[in-house]
């Protein structure tokens, strides 16, 4: 048995992705994930540019889960 690995990014269809539906559980291993890809970055600005995506979805998770 085999299985296609895909990365995150793959999936990412726009620089903007839609964070209003997205619960706690999921954001903090969307994060993860994301934060172990950024390791591999050498360019700051790319790296800066996901940290603060990460950081705006866990506040907006967080945010949502408090009501």
């Amino acid at each position: 048995m085999s299985a296609e690995i895909i990365q995150l990014s793959q999936y990412r269809s726009s620089d903007q992705p839609d964070l209003s539906n997205i619960d706690i559980y999921t954001a903090v291993d969307v994060a993860i994930r994301d934060l172990r890809e950024v390791l591999t970055f050498q360019d700051a600005q790319a790296i800066h540019s996901r940290v603060a995506e990460c950081e705006d979805m866990l506040r907006r998770a967080l945010l949502e889960a408090l009501g």
